[in-house]
């Protein structure tokens, strides 16, 4: 071989490796719960994460590269959240998002910054997420469990209710978020006239309901986030008779309700980050029924906006490189997903990991079986 072959020949091998490099696909991992108590809000999460990457990489994948989800579960259990997002980590994953419990997502946290590893969660309310640990490489875009709290009270403070009843069980979460309505019904004016709850595991509410309507207060709030829990309390509120408002917290906004309660919904206000007159709502439900023949609701929605930020990261960052993308993912401004209200957009603010507008909730009413209308916006 002379010399001039020589150089073609290794001008060519270069030019294969470097096209191989680029054609390799770009793994991003996800942390989701099939099995445990997240179950009902994870999957759907998830499915909206999925077709988000099928739709990005239908339309060239970022960089010229296809996305790869690394989907793994953790069982809504923390240790398994780490050990999860080790392995991720360990497979070559350059982003994880997680859609699991508030525990197991701050036990991933541990990891992803003991590896410098770029974590999301965009569909987590949990408000402690990005204050307990100092981890720059995490970020939160699902709605702060203050911020739909807020929203709810100012639908509240519209309809100038003076004295109401708080219901939450005795998980984790609801204690939080019932600890957060009171602080907030409190600095409202509100009066809480009875506060009960429903632990998990029971059979009835009724006891709890007759306390509720003995009373009589002008509406209920809901804390509650443990789905047989809550169906128990709707079921026991209308049994009873109890002719008040029902104001729930996002938990209300999942789907499953819809087969779950039915004829207990009707009139329902809940909580949620999702106006289906929304222009980008509707383009997206028509994508998504095109591509699984189902129509698809919130919590889907969140799934989706995740996996388009980090798309979106990854191709301002022009790089898979880790410390690039994190650079990227905090300069995000003005990012226009489907969450929200309308003219929502999603956006770190300098020296902030919450990404999420607080005047982007809305408050949607039950007509029927069905997720209906907006009645409210933001906390105006």
């Amino acid at each position: 071989m002379n010399t001039r072959t020589g150089k073609l020949a290794v001008a060519l091998a270069i030019a294969v490796f470097m096209g191989a490099a680029q054609a390799q696909a770009i793994k991003i991992g996800v942390i989701t719960d099939k099995v445990g108590p997240a179950k009902p809000y994870a999957e759907p999460v998830t499915d909206g994460i999925v077709f988000g990457a099928s739709e990005i990489n239908a339309k060239g994948g970022v960089l010229g590269r296809k996305i790869e989800l690394q989907i793994e579960d953790d069982q809504g259990k923390p240790d398994v959240s780490a050990t999860m997002a080790r392995k991720l980590v360990e497979d070559g994953a350059v982003f994880i998002l997680s859609v699991s419990l508030t525990p197991a997502t701050q036990q991933a946290q541990t990891v992803t910054l003991a590896t410098k590893t770029p974590q999301l969660t965009p569909s987590n309310s949990g408000d402690t997420l990005t204050t307990q640990i100092d981890n720059p490489y995490f970020w939160q875009t699902g709605p702060l469990g203050s911020t739909q709290i807020a929203t709810l009270l100012s639908y509240a403070r519209a309809k100038n209710y003076k004295r109401v009843a708080l219901v939450s069980d005795n998980s984790d979460l609801g204690q939080l978020l019932a600890k957060f309505f009171r602080i907030g019904l409190e600095k409202a004016g509100i009066e809480v006239a009875s506060e009960e709850l429903i632990p998990r595991g029971a059979t009835s509410a009724d006891a709890q309901m007759q306390k509720v309507r003995a009373a009589k207060p002008q509406a209920l709030v809901s804390a509650g986030v443990l789905t047989a829990e809550n169906v128990l309390m709707l079921k026991s509120f209308r049994q009873l008779g109890i002719n008040v408002p029902v104001l729930g917290s996002y938990n209300l906004s999942v789907p499953v309700y819809m087969s779950v309660a039915q004829g207990l919904m009707d009139g329902v206000t809940f909580v949620d980050a999702y106006d289906p007159d929304k222009p980008e709502i509707k383009q997206f439900v028509a994508a998504y029924k095109k591509a699984n023949g189902k129509e698809p609701y919130n919590l889907n929605g969140y799934g989706y906006d995740g996996i388009h930020l980090v798309a979106d990261a990854i191709r301002r960052a022009g790089s898979t490189d880790k410390e690039k993308i994190r650079a990227a993912m905090q300069a995000t401004r003005d990012f226009h997903g489907i969450m929200g209200a309308k003219g929502m957009a999603y956006g770190f603010p300098e020296g902030k990991r919450t990404g999420f507008d607080p005047n982007g909730m809305v408050v949607r009413v039950y007509e029927g079986d069905k997720q209906g209308r907006v009645v409210h916006v933001g906390q105006k």
